[in-house]
């Protein structure tokens, strides 16, 4: 990757997040209140001073690079190198005391995210991947450990995790969805980044989610497909941007594209 250290921004989306994530829980669990934006979808202090954290992360390496931020909006840089924000994806389960949530950033370079990080706060999980180093781990106090998607091929056998089910139930691709989640072995909704995690510990073989922002999937691409899996949106394009993505182990993605099809 010419012109941009992989190594730094790896570690550098793996700080900001870390840093996202104390912010974030020096709220948590306090009775913070809760705004309301102009989109409908809640806000509070912690996610601003977790996009604030992970920024500072993010320009104490990268001064140049430019940052799209949820709650900050896009601040000018170096248009070959973007930073992608959400502070905390999830903020509705945050302000009502869940554990599923948490910050999520990438670096897109050249049009491509090629390093990315989230971390589930509440449970004391880490995450973080980039192109050719892996996807990594760190739960807790232990040491960090390369993750690998499970190796189901069988659709009957597999766990399918649901998200955001509002827009995943909806005509016309609900009947599609509650066929494919009839037909697991298992289909279960954590919700937001969790339900991507379930895919990146090899405890699902797919995640489905649609109905979101190009921040809240901007990292989960790179983390997926350094842990051996697939992402796509729902026509089987390699995007973040489409507002719907497919993340699997790859062996039950043709039948996932399948079935979303139908």
């Amino acid at each position: 990757m010419p012109d941009l250290d992989l190594a730094l921004a790896l570690e550098t989306a793996r700080r900001a997040v870390e840093a996202a994530s104390a912010a974030a829980l020096r709220h948590f669990r306090t009775g913070i209140r809760v705004e309301v934006k102009p989109d409908r979808t809640p806000v509070t202090a912690a996610d601003r001073e977790a996009e604030a954290a992970a920024l500072a992360a993010i320009r104490a390496a990268f001064p140049d690079h430019a940052v799209l931020g949820e709650e900050s909006g896009a601040h000018a840089g170096d248009a070959a190198a973007r930073w992608i924000v959400d502070p905390i994806d999830g903020t509705r389960g945050f302000t009502r005391g869940g554990s599923f949530w948490g910050p999520l950033v990438a670096l897109e370079h050249g049009g491509t995210v090629v390093a990315g990080a989230m971390a589930l706060p509440a449970l004391g999980e880490t995450y973080w991947a980039a192109r050719g180093l892996g996807c990594w781990l760190r739960s807790g106090t232990a040491t960090p450990a390369r993750l690998r998607v499970s190796g189901i091929a069988d659709w009957s056998e597999a766990t399918l995790s649901i998200g955001e089910m509002r827009f995943l139930l909806a005509p016309p691709i609900g009947p599609r969805v509650v066929e494919l989640a009839r037909s697991a072995a298992s289909a279960r909704c954590h919700g937001d980044l969790a339900g991507a995690a379930m895919v990146l510990t090899g405890r699902a073989e797919a995640w489905i989610e649609a109905g979101v922002q190009v921040w809240d999937l901007a990292p989960l691409q790179v983390l997926v497909e350094e842990a051996g899996g697939r992402f796509t949106d729902f026509e089987g394009r390699e995007t973040i941007g489409g507002g719907r993505c497919v993340a699997s182990n790859g062996l039950v993605h043709p039948h996932l594209l399948g079935g979303l099809a139908a």
